[in-house]
């Protein structure tokens, strides 16, 4: 009887041993994360991917950039690779309760600089050698200087640049914004900070800037808000990884936020008729350690 007590203790004690391997396993399996970061001195490009200024009769400002969520990603293995036709890791939720198609706002990943977007275990993605990266931008939340009879107020703004996008309510502080349907590529909503002053408004069609230096040989529709960046050195994914591998995609805010003047004074007034043209990132420049 003991011999077989002695013999039952020893299984139980093995089965435990790999059972607490295995969960280890699983707890310590390597993972693919995705996060951003803004920078306001990174290079202001236009939507070739080429160095751009400010045009006559417009100015900017860099904006302090707090929040911002991604409707799509991809990994693209070379600049002949036409968009979809990579790897996707991330399809954000659509539907058509407004009507066309359009991203879910509700379901929204909306994160800060640092945090991570997207996590996904290594044994998900596919094997291959990538070079570039392509992220199609949906919102941003920032903060904005503004003009109001001589005095300048600081102030919230959000910003929808995805290509459409179905929206129930959406708030900035306690200011409340009701749409209940779909908003075309460049609504915004902004407030005042502890001021209680609130509006809204659409910037023109077509006029968001979205950066793919490769729009010769892989283009992206209109409208769409597809940004491309190249690693400056391919990232490989060869399935042997034991290690996490985080991707920090770096969007240049560089005098991002863009209006039309009407007095050229570098201050953004639209209680003079400053309006709103261009709300898009100038820029994405991807990395990754391992």
């Amino acid at each position: 009887m003991k011999k077989i007590v002695g013999v039952l203790l020893v299984l139980v004690s093995v089965v435990s041993f790999f059972s607490c391997e295995d969960e280890d396993d699983a707890t310590n399996e390597p993972y693919l994360i995705v996060k951003f970061q803004f920078d306001p001195n990174q290079v202001r490009l236009n939507n070739l991917g080429q160095p751009a200024s400010i045009p006559s009769g417009h100015a900017a400002q860099s904006p302090d950039f707090s929040k911002i969520s991604a409707h799509y990603f991809e990994l693209a293995p070379t600049a002949y690779t036409q968009l979809g036709n990579g790897t996707i890791l991330y399809h954000a939720d659509e539907t058509t309760q407004g009507g066309s198609v359009a991203i879910d706002f509700s379901k929204a990943v909306i994160v800060r600089e640092g945090e991570a977007f997207l996590k996904i275990p290594l044994s998900q993605v596919a094997q291959g050698n990538y070079e570039y990266v392509r992220v199609s931008l949906a919102y941003q939340e920032y903060g904005i200087s503004v003009r109001n009879n001589g005095a300048d107020y600081q102030g919230k703004l959000a910003s929808f640049v995805g290509y459409n996008t179905y929206i129930t309510t959406h708030a900035i502080g306690n200011n409340s914004f009701p749409i209940n349907g779909n908003r075309l590529q460049g609504y915004w909503a902004f407030a005042l900070n502890d001021v209680p002053y609130a509006t809204s408004g659409q910037a023109p069609a077509g006029a968001t800037t979205v950066p793919n230096p490769i729009a010769s040989t892989s283009p992206i529709p209109a409208g769409s808000c597809v940004v491309t960046g190249k690693f400056s050195q391919n990232l490989i994914i060869n399935g042997s990884e034991t290690r996490d591998i985080v991707i920090t995609l770096s969007l240049s805010t560089n005098n991002s936020f863009e209006w039309r003047e009407v007095t050229a004074d570098g201050k953004f007034e639209p209680s003079i008729g400053e309006n709103v043209v261009d709300m898009g990132l100038r820029g994405l420049i991807p990395s990754y350690v391992r």
